[in-house]
């Protein structure tokens, strides 16, 4: 066939030679059952009590990686205490669950007749673990005394020198609040930590009105002098407050307790955990029968202090394995457990360890996992700073990796709380998602966090993170709020 007309066989021939556009597929419809769970969740979050907050979610399924939900799951967020997941699965990973802190005891001397003439140095490498409850140190310390008896040591002419050296000077976390510092969840840490570096206090009314209340501290030796102003009031609520700046070892007492009232307790912390461990020491080997005629010190503060680079240790302390550590930190929430994993995970032969070398070991290992650097800014390992900032979904990807990663998952999995159990007692029980959702908690001032995972009816394994910041409502209904997302992904079927 011939073309009569050559300007459209030329245009004809061109269109032949051009390339077809793409096809282009239309998307999968989303299934019914994930439409109605997201519209679900929409629903749990459009309540106008929450209308000022900020929330972050994302849901994941295990399974097969596809997302269920997600609200602004690449913002930046305060975690509260979900920054201890990016903590302890990089202390894991790092450390090993078989890791084991270990606290050592030198004789600065020879032992003539009984007698060890020099200083008996205790150097630690940062056990956060030995408590005075259930009377765990009583033991600890009972069993150093008799070592050193088998070793003839029945007098210390010298000090009990507590050696620090194990960690950084700076025993605060970066960004702490000045006036969160008395409490105990603000302790510091260094390597030689005592009872969690805190101590309780006890508060009792006088016979009557107006009266000096009674104020008593347990255990002794951390070095806090208290300066009481509590009085004993006709009113009907004890109000009682702590006052202690930085550096300061004066820990001042407000307030008032009512006449004829049960005695009030409060937990506080130390200023100098390496005192505080080295006095409790001193105390203790005293009690089992050794005459110790020297102070307790920190070995900053002695200019002759014995070097134990050439001493042989003549009492060894292991604490327990990293994995059963974890089970406090996330059940309970335990801050200065979260602050030494961090320096420890910067552990290197010749390197002391510090906080921002552990934020920079850290990063590296999450970077390997597939979490940007842009994704995190970690300034503590507890999450107590309102410094810390993390995206849900970083916090998904963590817990992802470790869930895939045999050599992580059942530790880290087995330490977080539980719908209906310790640490998340009071939440969920009575649906699908107590004894099945396992996640930890986060809270301060305006925050709230969840992040874990859980098991839909259908058995499908997901991982979730939902953060919550500036809010102006009340906490238990932006608590609730979450528990009501988690029951919803207990309950979804595909």
């Amino acid at each position: 066939m011939r073309f009569r007309n050559s300007a459209f066989a030329l245009a004809l021939t061109a269109a032949g030679c051009a390339h077809p556009a793409p096809l282009t597929l239309p998307a999968a419809p989303t299934p019914p059952a994930l439409v109605t769970l997201q519209h679900d969740i929409d629903a749990v979050l459009a309540q106008p009590a929450l209308a000022h907050g900020y929330w972050g979610v994302l849901v994941k399924s295990l399974k097969t990686d596809e997302t269920l939900y997600a609200l602004n799951a690449g913002k930046l967020m305060l975690p509260a205490s979900n920054m201890k997941i990016v903590t302890l699965a990089a202390a894991a990973e790092k450390l090993g669950w078989d890791y084991r802190y270990e606290t050592r005891v030198f004789a600065a001397g020879a032992v003539n007749a009984g007698t060890l003439q020099g200083d008996l140095v205790v150097a630690g490498s940062g056990d956060p673990s030995l408590v005075a409850a259930d009377g765990m140190a009583d033991r600890v310390f009972a069993d150093w005394a008799e070592r050193l008896k088998q070793r003839g040591i029945r007098t210390i002419a010298g000090r009990i020198i507590g050696d620090d050296n194990g960690f950084e000077k700076e025993t605060l976390g970066f960004g702490w609040s000045w006036d969160d510092l008395p409490d105990d969840y603000a302790a510091g840490v260094g390597a030689l930590q005592f009872n969690e570096n805190a101590v309780r206090v006890t508060v009792t009314p006088g016979p009557s009105s107006g009266d000096s209340a009674g104020v008593s501290m347990a255990p002794m030796g951390s070095g806090l002098t208290i300066v009481s102003s509590v009085t004993t009031s006709a009113g009907t609520r004890a109000a009682i407050s702590t006052h202690r700046l930085p550096g300061s070892m004066a820990l001042e007492l407000r307030g008032s307790i009512p006449a004829g009232a049960t005695a009030s307790t409060l937990t506080v912390s130390v200023d100098n955990p390496t005192l505080f461990f080295a006095g409790a020491l001193r105390i203790a080997l005293i009690a089992n029968g050794i005459d110790v005629r020297g102070p307790a010190v920190d070995v900053d503060d002695v200019k002759d202090a014995p070097s134990t680079a050439r001493m042989k240790a003549i009492v060894s302390y292991q604490s327990a394995p990293l994995s059963a550590l974890a089970m406090r930190l996330m059940k309970i929430s335990q801050n200065q457990y979260a602050e030494t994993f961090l320096k420890s995970v910067a552990t290197e032969p010749g390197v002391i360890p510090t906080a921002e070398a552990g934020r920079s070991a850290v990063r590296a290992i999450l970077q390997r996992w597939g979490v940007p650097e842009t994704a995190l800014i970690q300034r503590d390992g507890s999450g107590l700073s309102r410094y810390d900032f993390v995206t849900p979904e970083a916090l998904v990807t963590i817990l992802t990796h470790v869930d895939r990663d045999p050599r992580l998952k059942g530790p880290f999995e087995a330490s977080l709380p539980i719908a209906g159990q310790l640490g998340l007692s009071n939440r969920m029980k009575g649906t699908p998602a107590e004894g099945n959702a396992r996640a930890k908690t986060g809270s301060m001032t305006g925050v709230r966090g969840l992040s874990g995972y859980v098991t839909s009816a259908d058995g499908e394994p997901l991982v979730f993170s939902i953060l919550a910041n500036n809010f102006d409502t009340p906490p238990d209904v932006v608590n609730n709020a979450s528990d009501a997302i988690v029951v919803r992904l207990a309950q979804f079927h595909r």
